[in-house]
C-alpha cells in the first residue's frame, strides 16, 4: 500500500513559527483538505510535502517509486517553452514519448509529404503501442479540451495568468502521480469546468491533498480534513460538513478546558505573588509549573466569533441607474445598451465566462471607466467600497496598525459600541503581537484580509466585490458572509464561487458575451437547478407531448416510422463509436478535437430523443 509519511515537521517564516512538530499520513485514495486561515502557512505545507520548500526539522517519508505532482498558485514557466512542451513536460517514460509523438505529429501536419517525418512518427507509433500508452494519450487529449487549452503550440511567456494556471493543471493531472497536491486548483476556472475537475479528481486513482476556497468543490471532493491552528495540525475524517462538524465539538472541548487552566492560572498567580521564594525544590518545581501554564493559555487563540457589524453610512433611494449604455473593450462588446436600476438593499452576483467583461462592469459602477455611450447615474448618498482583485494603495513599508489607522483610530459597530484599530485587527484574526508586522512580511492572503477590513472600516452603504473569495481563506469568508447578511447597503459581487453567491446574493446579472446580460432572480444553485430543466426539457418536448395524446393507433407516418426506427439508433449509435475511435487519434490537432466532442454531445442527445420516441411507437405497436 502506496502511502506518504510526515514527522515531527516544523517550519519557521522570518520570526514567525508556522508549525511546530506536526505528524501525518495520506493513505493510498486518500483526499485530502487543508485549510486554515491565511498566514498560518498552507502553501508552506504543501511545499514542504511536494519536496519544493525544506522543513527546519522533521522528515517527509515515501517509498522509492511513489510520485508527486504539485499545482503551485502562481506559476512560472520558462518563456520559451511552448504549450504543448510544458504540458508534457517530465522525465517519466511515458511523457517523454508522448511528448516526442505529439512534436512529431505537428512536424508532419506541417509537411505532410516528407517521407522521412512519416517513417519518423511510425516509429513512434510502435513505441506508443509497446508502452500502452494511447489511453494515457486520449486522457491528456481530454484534459486539455475540458481546461480549454487548444493552441498548444503557443509559447508559454504569451499567456496570461489564468492561462497558466490551467496549463499548470492540465500538467499535473497528465502526470497522473501517487499524490496529486493542488493550491487553488479552481481558480481562474469557470462552472463547467470546475464542474468537470470534481468529477475527475473524484474518480482518480492516485491520492489528493489540496487547498481550496471552493467550499462546495471541497465538500464534493475530499474524505478527509487537515486543519492548520496555531501551529498545529488537526485531522478529521470526512469532507468539509463532517469536518464542521467535528470542529466545532473540538473547540467546546477546548473551551473546557481553557476555562480550567485559567482557574489553575489564577490561583498559581495569588501565589507567585505573595512572594513565593525559590528556595526549596518544591518551590522551583511550581515555579517552573506556573511559568508553562502561562506559556499555554496566552498561546491558546480565543476562537470567539468575529463580530463586524459596522456602521454603515446613510443611503438614500438612489444607488445606481444605468440607460442604454454601452460600452467596447479592445474591440470586444461588454455592454450593449444596458438599462438597469439598482435599489437600495440589492444583492446582485455578475457570473459569465472568462473575457465576458465581469470587472469592466464593475469598473463602469465605480466611475472607474466611462461610458461609450449612454446615461450613468449615480446617487448623491452613495459611499464605495470597492474591493479589487489588487491591493490598492498598499504601501507595504508601513505597519499593519499604521495601515488600518489611516482609515480610522475608531469605528463604531451597529449595537452602538466603540471600536479602536488595534481591536479591529484582533476581531479579524491578527493577534496584538503582529500588529507592528510590516505589511511586506505578511502572505498574501494575509495582505487580502487587512486591505478587505480597510475597505469595511471605511464605512461604505454600497460593496464593490470582485472575486472576493480568490485569496481569502474560508475562516475569512464565513466572517464576510456573516458581515454581509447584516451589511444594510447594496452588494454587487463578481464571483465564480458557488458557495458564496448562494449565501450572498439574492439576484444574478449573467455576462454572455457580445453584451448580451441576462438577469436572473435567485441564487447560483437555483440559476443551475432552472438551466438543467431547461435543457431536459428542449431534449424531450417532442417525445412527451406526443405522449399526452395518447393514440389508440398508429398513423401511417408513424407505422413508416417504427420500422425505421431501429436503424436510425443502430446508425446513431455506430456513428459515436465512430467518433471515440477518432478522438483516439487526432493527436494535435485540438480544433478537430472540438468539434468531434460537438459532435459527440449533439449525437448523444438524438440518441436519447430516438430512445425515448422508440418507446412510444412500441407502445402504440402493443395495442
Amino acid at each position: 500500500m502506496k502511502m506518504l509519511t510526515a514527522e515531527n515537521i516544523t517550519k519557521t517564516y522570518g520570526e514567525k513559527q508556522l508549525f511546530r512538530g506536526i505528524s501525518f499520513t495520506i493513505g493510498e485514495k486518500e483526499r485530502v483538505g487543508l485549510i486554515g486561515v491565511n498566514g498560518t502557512g498552507k502553501s508552506s505545507l504543501l511545499k514542504i510535502v511536494a519536496g519544493i520548500d525544506q522543513s527546519d526539522e522533521g522528515s517527509i517519508i515515501a517509498g522509492k517509486d511513489y510520485s508527486i505532482s504539485y499545482l503551485d498558485q502562481q506559476p512560472e514557466f520558462e518563456a520559451e517553452r511552448t504549450v504543448l512542451e510544458q504540458v508534457f513536460h517530465g522525465d517519466a517514460p511515458i511523457l517523454k514519448l508522448m511528448r516526442e509523438y505529439e512534436q512529431a505529429l505537428l512536424k508532419l501536419s506541417a509537411h505532410p509529404e516528407d517521407t522521412k517525418l512519416q517513417e519518423t512518427l511510425f516509429e513512434y507509433q510502435k513505441q506508443m503501442d509497446a508502452l500502452n500508452a494511447w489511453d494515457a494519450s486520449t486522457n491528456a487529449k481530454t484534459i486539455l479540451m475540458k481546461l480549454g487549452i487548444v493552441d498548444v503550440g503557443k509559447k508559454v511567456g504569451e499567456l496570461s495568468g489564468g492561462q497558466k494556471k490551467r496549463v499548470s493543471l492540465a500538467q499535473v493531472l497528465i502526470e497522473s502521480p501517487d499524490l496529486l497536491i493542488l493550491d487553488e486548483p479552481t481558480n481562474h476556472l469557470d462552472f463547467d469546468t470546475v464542474k468537470w475537475l470534481e468529477e475527475y479528481l473524484s474518480r482518480y486513482n492516485g491520492s489528493l491533498l489540496l487547498v481550496t476556497h471552493d467550499r462546495y468543490f471541497l465538500d464534493r471532493v475530499t474524505n478527509r480534513m487537515f486543519e492548520l491552528d496555531g501551529g498545529n495540525l488537526y485531522s478529521y475524517k470526512g469532507n468539509y460538513a463532517a469536518f464542521l462538524e467535528s470542529k466545532a465539538i473540538r473547540e467546546e472541548n477546548e473551551a473546557a478546558t481553557l476555562d480550567k487552566q485559567n482557574n489553575l492560572f489564577r490561583r498559581e498567580l495569588e501565589w507567585i505573588r505573595r512572594g513565593a521564594k525559590a528556595r526549596t525544590t518544591k518551590q522551583k518545581a511550581r515555579i517552573q509549573r506556573f511559568d508553562q501554564l502561562e506559556e499555554q493559555v496566552s498561546g491558546t487563540r480565543s476562537t470567539e466569533k468575529l463580530d463586524i457589524s459596522l456602521n454603515g453610512s446613510r443611503l438614500g433611494k438612489q444607488v445606481f441607474e444605468l440607460v442604454d449604455a454601452s460600452k467596447k473593450y479592445e474591440d470586444k462588446v461588454i455592454l450593449n445598451k444596458l438599462n438597469m436600476l439598482v435599489k437600495p438593499g440589492d444583492r446582485i452576483g455578475i457570473i459569465g465566462k472568462n473575457g465576458t467583461g465581469k470587472s469592466t462592469l464593475l469598473n463602469v459602477l465605480a466611475k472607474r471607466i466611462p461610458l461609450d455611450s449612454g446615461e450613468y447615474q449615480m446617487g448623491q448618498t452613495v459611499k464605495l467600497g470597492y474591493y479589487t482583485q489588487e491591493n490598492e494603495d498598499m504601501d507595504e513599508s508601513k505597519r499593519m496598525i499604521e495601515y488600518i489607522k489611516e482609515t480610522a483610530q475608531v469605528v463604531d459597530t451597529s449595537d452602538g459600541k466603540s471600536i479602536s484599530a488595534a481591536q479591529m485587527l484582533e476581531r479579524f484574526l491578527f493577534p496584538p503581537f503582529s500588529h507592528g508586522t510590516l505589511i511586506k512580511k505578511l502572505s498574501g492572503g494575509e495582505k487580502r484580509r487587512l486591505y478587505l477590513l480597510k475597505i469595511l472600516m471605511s464605512a461604505p452603504n454600497v460593496l464593490l466585490l470582485d472575486e472576493p473569495t480568490n485569496d481569502l481563506d474560508t475562516q475569512t469568508l464565513t466572517v464576510l458572509e456573516d458581515y454581509l447578511e447584516d451589511f444594510p447597503g447594496v452588494v454587487i459581487t463578481v464571483s465564480h464561487d458557488r458557495y458564496f453567491l448562494d449565501k450572498a446574493v439574492e439576484q444574478l446579472l449573467v455576462l454572455k458575451g457580445e453584451g448580451l446580460i441576462d438577469p436572473f432572480y435567485g441564487n447560483y444553485s437555483e440559476y443551475l437547478e432552472k438551466n438543467i430543466e431547461e435543457q431536459v426539457v428542449v431534449v424531450k418536448t417532442q417525445p412527451k407531448a406526443q405522449e399526452k395524446e395518447k393514440k389508440k393507433r398508429m398513423s401511417y407516418s408513424e407505422q413508416k416510422e417504427w420500422e425505421g426506427i431501429d436503424d436510425q439508433i443502430a446508425a446513431t449509435e455506430e456513428r459515436l463509436e465512430t467518433i471515440a475511435v477518432e478522438m483516439a487519434k487526432i493527436g494535435s490537432d485540438f480544433t478537430k478535437g472540438q468539434d468531434l466532442m460537438k459532435q459527440e454531445t449533439e449525437l448523444n442527445e438524438k440518441l436519447e430523443g430516438l430512445i425515448e420516441r422508440w418507446s412510444y411507437l412500441a407502445e402504440l405497436a402493443e395495442k
